[in-house]
């Protein structure tokens, strides 16, 4: 067990408690519409206001790292098939 996991302990029964999952990208971007529009609404109260963009501003950084992160894969497999075609290229004018 992690020691950043919390503990909830009913009696005779001591279990970590479940983390919640992170929303994948898309369900991530969805969520971050649908507060914008409740936001531009103008019918939230300054408190709902205030937590809708707490979170979205949490939306966001998940949306970034998404992003960051598949930016990354993509880069390694474009320098990977360059690599490739390079070294094909090569074979083909050695012959």
């Amino acid at each position: 067990m992690l020691y950043s996991e919390v503990l909830t302990c009913p009696p005779g029964n001591c279990m970590p408690a479940k983390k919640a999952k992170k929303p994948d990208f898309e369900t991530a971007l969805k969520e971050l519409e649908k507060l914008l529009d409740n936001m531009e609404s103008g019918e939230l109260s300054l408190e709902e206001s205030l937590k809708a963009f707490e979170q979205g501003v949490k939306l966001t950084a998940q949306c970034q790292k998404a992003l960051s992160e598949a930016e990354q894969k993509v880069k390694i497999l474009t320098e990977k098939n360059l690599e490739v075609d390079f070294i094909t290229a090569d074979q083909n004018t050695d012959e």
